[in-house]
Protein backbone atom coordinates (compact mmCIF):
# COMPACT_ATOMS: atom_id res chain seq x y z
CA UNK A 1 0.00 0.00 0.00
CA UNK A 2 1.34 3.05 -0.53
CA UNK A 3 1.93 5.84 2.23
CA UNK A 4 -0.90 8.16 0.14
CA UNK A 5 -3.28 5.24 0.24
CA UNK A 6 -2.73 5.01 4.09
CA UNK A 7 -2.81 8.38 5.05
CA UNK A 8 -5.77 9.13 3.20
CA UNK A 9 -7.54 5.96 5.18
CA UNK A 10 -7.27 8.24 7.90
CA UNK A 11 -10.01 7.18 10.21
CA UNK A 12 -13.09 10.03 10.20
CA UNK A 13 -10.74 13.23 10.03
CA UNK A 14 -13.12 16.45 10.99
CA UNK A 15 -12.10 19.64 9.47
CA UNK A 16 -11.16 21.91 12.70
CA UNK A 17 -10.91 25.08 10.65
CA UNK A 18 -11.90 26.83 6.86
CA UNK A 19 -11.28 29.76 6.05
CA UNK A 20 -12.08 31.13 2.49
CA UNK A 21 -9.59 33.16 1.24
CA UNK A 22 -11.77 34.91 -1.79
CA UNK A 23 -8.86 36.54 -3.48
CA UNK A 24 -6.19 34.17 -3.48
CA UNK A 25 -9.48 31.87 -4.50
CA UNK A 26 -8.09 29.27 -1.96
CA UNK A 27 -10.12 26.99 0.48
CA UNK A 28 -7.66 26.21 3.85
CA UNK A 29 -8.94 23.62 5.52
CA UNK A 30 -7.30 22.24 9.17
CA UNK A 31 -7.92 18.77 10.06
CA UNK A 32 -8.03 17.60 13.88
CA UNK A 33 -5.21 15.21 12.93
CA UNK A 34 -3.07 18.13 12.48
CA UNK A 35 -2.91 18.03 8.36
CA UNK A 36 -3.63 21.00 6.59
CA UNK A 37 -4.45 21.63 3.27
CA UNK A 38 -4.72 24.83 0.59
CA UNK A 39 -7.05 23.32 -1.82
CA UNK A 40 -8.04 26.11 -4.71
CA UNK A 41 -11.40 26.78 -5.88
CA UNK A 42 -10.74 25.72 -9.37
CA UNK A 43 -9.78 21.88 -7.78
CA UNK A 44 -12.58 21.49 -6.35
CA UNK A 45 -14.98 22.76 -8.80
CA UNK A 46 -13.79 20.40 -11.34
CA UNK A 47 -13.87 17.63 -8.70
CA UNK A 48 -16.96 18.56 -7.55
CA UNK A 49 -19.06 15.28 -6.15
CA UNK A 50 -21.72 16.63 -8.13
CA UNK A 51 -23.92 14.29 -10.95
CA UNK A 52 -23.57 17.19 -12.99
CA UNK A 53 -19.58 16.65 -12.63
CA UNK A 54 -19.18 13.12 -12.08
CA UNK A 55 -22.20 11.54 -14.28
CA UNK A 56 -24.44 9.27 -12.55
CA UNK A 57 -22.04 6.29 -12.81
CA UNK A 58 -18.53 5.26 -13.89
CA UNK A 59 -17.36 6.56 -17.51
CA UNK A 60 -19.68 9.14 -17.29
CA UNK A 61 -17.71 12.08 -16.35
CA UNK A 62 -17.99 15.70 -17.44
CA UNK A 63 -14.40 17.24 -17.89
CA UNK A 64 -14.85 20.34 -16.44
CA UNK A 65 -13.02 23.64 -18.20
CA UNK A 66 -13.03 26.75 -18.44
CA UNK A 67 -12.75 27.19 -14.74
CA UNK A 68 -9.46 28.73 -13.87
CA UNK A 69 -10.90 31.32 -12.22
CA UNK A 70 -14.23 30.25 -10.15
CA UNK A 71 -13.94 31.28 -7.15
CA UNK A 72 -16.48 30.69 -4.22
CA UNK A 73 -19.33 32.66 -3.33
CA UNK A 74 -20.61 31.06 -0.13
CA UNK A 75 -20.15 27.49 2.23
CA UNK A 76 -23.04 25.78 3.32
CA UNK A 77 -22.69 23.80 6.24
CA UNK A 78 -24.84 20.38 5.86
CA UNK A 79 -25.03 18.95 9.37
CA UNK A 80 -21.90 17.82 10.97
CA UNK A 81 -20.21 15.55 8.02
CA UNK A 82 -19.88 17.93 4.94
CA UNK A 83 -20.28 21.25 3.19
CA UNK A 84 -22.25 22.88 0.40
CA UNK A 85 -20.15 24.73 -1.96
CA UNK A 86 -21.53 27.82 -4.07
CA UNK A 87 -19.39 28.45 -6.79
CA UNK A 88 -19.62 32.16 -8.55
CA UNK A 89 -20.41 29.99 -12.03
CA UNK A 90 -23.48 28.97 -10.62
CA UNK A 91 -22.44 25.52 -9.99
CA UNK A 92 -24.23 24.67 -6.32
CA UNK A 93 -24.60 20.85 -6.10
CA UNK A 94 -22.63 18.26 -4.50
CA UNK A 95 -21.74 18.08 -1.19
CA UNK A 96 -17.79 17.74 -0.31
CA UNK A 97 -18.22 15.82 2.74
CA UNK A 98 -15.15 15.64 5.26
CA UNK A 99 -13.48 12.48 4.15
CA UNK A 100 -13.77 13.88 0.61
CA UNK A 101 -12.25 17.27 1.34
CA UNK A 102 -9.44 15.26 3.10
CA UNK A 103 -8.77 12.81 0.23
CA UNK A 104 -8.87 15.97 -2.38
CA UNK A 105 -6.13 17.36 0.11
CA UNK A 106 -3.89 14.19 0.57
CA UNK A 107 -4.23 13.36 -2.81
CA UNK A 108 -3.92 17.18 -4.65
CA UNK A 109 -0.56 16.80 -6.59
CA UNK A 110 -2.13 13.38 -8.38
CA UNK A 111 -5.39 14.37 -9.02
CA UNK A 112 -4.57 18.29 -10.05
CA UNK A 113 -2.28 16.22 -12.86
CA UNK A 114 -4.17 13.95 -13.82
CA UNK A 115 -7.07 16.94 -14.47
CA UNK A 116 -4.31 18.62 -16.54
CA UNK A 117 -3.71 15.72 -18.49
CA UNK A 118 -6.85 14.87 -18.81
CA UNK A 119 -7.36 18.91 -20.13
CA UNK A 120 -5.02 18.56 -22.36
CA UNK A 121 -6.20 14.98 -24.35
CA UNK A 122 -9.60 17.11 -25.17
CA UNK A 123 -7.64 19.98 -26.45
CA UNK A 124 -9.66 21.81 -23.64
CA UNK A 125 -8.40 25.00 -21.49
CA UNK A 126 -8.28 25.66 -17.65
CA UNK A 127 -9.25 29.62 -18.89
CA UNK A 128 -12.43 30.58 -20.42
CA UNK A 129 -12.45 31.86 -23.85
CA UNK A 130 -15.12 32.28 -26.03
CA UNK A 131 -13.81 29.27 -28.58
CA UNK A 132 -14.69 26.91 -25.02
CA UNK A 133 -18.24 28.22 -25.01
CA UNK A 134 -20.77 25.64 -27.00
CA UNK A 135 -22.51 26.99 -29.74
CA UNK A 136 -26.40 25.61 -30.85
CA UNK A 137 -27.19 26.56 -33.71
CA UNK A 138 -31.17 25.59 -34.32
CA UNK A 139 -32.32 26.00 -37.74
CA UNK A 140 -36.36 27.29 -37.72
CA UNK A 141 -38.65 24.30 -38.37
CA UNK A 142 -39.88 26.53 -40.99
CA UNK A 143 -36.77 26.16 -42.68
CA UNK A 144 -35.65 22.04 -42.01
CA UNK A 145 -35.35 20.05 -45.44
CA UNK A 146 -38.16 17.42 -45.12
Amino acid sequence: MSEHHIKGMTENPRPTNLVLHQKSQVLEILFDDGSQFNLPCEYLRVYSPSAAVKGHGPGQEVLQYGKQNVGIDRIEPQGAYAVKLCFDDGHDTGLYTWKLLYKLGVNYAELWQDYLRRLEEAGRKRSSSTGDIPVVVRTPASQRPN
